[in-house]
């Protein structure tokens, strides 16, 4: 069975473990009543963890363009792959369209997005309550809408692995060949 990429299994990691951590700041974060320093902090490490996801999604996406992955299992029916494939694109569009929503909901909120505290990324357009109110509400059903494809796909790697045994999952584990 071939595998991924080194490169490839550490961005898809690496971002996964980013989103997922990011979902749980920003379902934790705006829970916190009030403008408390841990509420800051938080909603600070949730704008760092999604500019990461996007400049990793952004290597990932060159990466992918250059390196074609392992193919399907012979055995996979055509409906199935082309429900991957379908899969994988929809996950390539959140990865990228929920941090966007967010930069933009932040920007339009009026509120500067320091990365890692050193270097503030471009302004390009004013507070905006009613579009804040507006990208927030998306914001967060393209997150919701995320976690759902995320679900779908963590079942789908299960059921290859538990139920049709054959490798899928193995492709994109860390570590050596098994």
């Amino acid at each position: 069975m071939q595998r991924y990429t080194t490169t490839a299994i550490l961005l898809h990691w690496l971002i996964a473990a980013l989103i997922i951590g990011a979902f749980t700041l920003g379902l934790v974060m705006t829970d916190i009543p009030g403008f408390s320093p841990t509420k800051l902090r938080y909603y600070s490490w949730h704008k760092w963890a999604g500019v990461t996801v996007m400049l990793l999604a952004v290597l990932r996406l060159l990466w992918r363009l250059r390196h074609r992955p392992p193919a399907l299992p012979d055995a996979m029916p055509a409906w199935q792959r082309g429900a991957a494939h379908g899969l994988h694109h929809l996950l390539y569009v959140f990865i990228f369209a929920v941090p966007i929503s967010g930069y933009l909901y932040t920007l339009a909120a009026g509120v500067p997005v320091v990365y890692f505290g050193l270097f503030k990324l471009p302004v390009f357009m004013a507070k905006d309550p009613v579009l804040a109110a507006t990208l927030k509400g998306v914001h967060y059903w393209l997150n919701m809408s995320m976690a759902a494809l995320v679900g779908l796909h963590v079942l789908a790697a299960l059921k290859h692995t538990i139920i049709d045994r054959d490798g899928t999952l193995r492709r994109m584990l860390p570590g050596r060949s098994h």
